[in-house]
């Protein structure tokens, strides 16, 4: 429990110190001089020293009271700035999310200002690394993953949407394939573009194509698949990656999905919090708007609107 004498009596002691009078004081706080002098004194027994030498006219802060009113006077200075601050700021929350680079970048940065629309007293911080967030530091309210995730006590994971894993390659880079890219066998003689951490890699898509020959030892290679992304839209090579993480590219051409729907769903994101604070109403809005932005982005709607684009 703090030890802390009453606030009336701080404010009663700084507004009097301050102004070197109690009158002066009761002025500023809208009370009675006596209020003020009882309040001191109260303090005075409190803190067991005197504060102010008084006489009949005037007061003045012993040593002692010098000290404390310094002391008390910046920490008033600083609640005031804190005050200042929040009004200022306009918010009553601030949520705090980490993400995987690739995720932050492809598909919940170019989303954020519709959570922000409809949630105008929350503001988002972003922040992303490959490196896992430490929750429990309280630092973070919710952790965008890929891949694996291995339990911790007191964080819960929950599984984002399926994904479905596609061969991708600019308009242009399509458009002049020789051989022309008709099949995944065709993509034998053609560049491929490696992301290096992605959960299906090219070597486990052509076995899921029939044992296809590719040049595995060839082509670019990533270790985010964003950068992947934008070497195949400026046209480098084909790169195998996530719908959700190409649906910008899909919907302004920068892409083009070989080959039709690849069937293949797999999960490779999942969003982690605090179980304790799973359902603080900044983290339940977050966790609600995400689950129906990735309803909007799920592969058979994605894949279906692009198909029906390019037919």
């Amino acid at each position: 429990m703090r030890r802390m004498p009453s606030l009336k009596s701080l404010q009663a002691f700084e507004a009097a110190a301050r102004r070197g009078s109690f009158t002066a004081a009761a002025n500023e706080l809208h009370v009675t001089a006596s209020a003020i002098s009882h309040q001191i004194r109260f303090l005075e027994r409190a803190v067991g020293l005197g504060l102010f030498h008084r006489d009949t006219r005037t007061i003045a802060l012993t040593d002692a009271g010098e000290t404390y009113f310094q002391q008390v006077s910046e920490a008033f200075s600083m609640i005031e700035a804190a005050t200042r601050q929040i009004e200022r700021h306009g918010k009553s929350d601030i949520l705090t999310v980490h993400s995987v680079p690739s995720f932050a970048t492809q598909w919940l940065m170019p989303r954020l200002s519709r959570f922000s629309a409809q949630h105008g007293s929350i503001d988002v911080r972003l922040y992303a690394s490959t490196d896992p967030a430490d929750l429990s530091a309280g630092l973070v309210d919710v952790d965008i993953r890929y891949g694996s995730v291995l339990p911790s006590r007191g964080v819960v994971t929950l599984p984002l949407l399926d994904e479905a894993v596609i061969a991708l390659c600019s308009p242009d880079y399509r458009d002049r394939a020789d051989p022309p890219l008709r099949d995944p066998a065709d993509l034998s003689r053609h560049t491929l573009i490696h992301s290096e951490v992605n959960v299906l890699k090219w070597a486990d898509w052509a076995r899921l194509h029939g044992d296809v020959a590719l040049q595995l030892d060839r082509g670019p290679r990533f270790d985010r698949s964003f950068m992947s992304i934008s070497a195949a839209a400026d046209g480098q090579g084909i790169c195998l990656e996530s719908h959700i993480l190409v649906e910008r590219e899909l919907q302004t051409g920068r892409l083009v999905h070989l080959f039709g729907d690849d069937g293949r769903r797999l999960n490779c994101h999942s969003i982690s919090m605090l179980r304790a604070k799973q359902n603080v109403p900044k983290i339940k809005a977050f966790q609600t708007w995400m689950a129906s932005e990735l309803g909007q982005s799920s592969a058979e709607r994605v894949l279906a609107r692009m198909n029906s684009i390019h037919q």
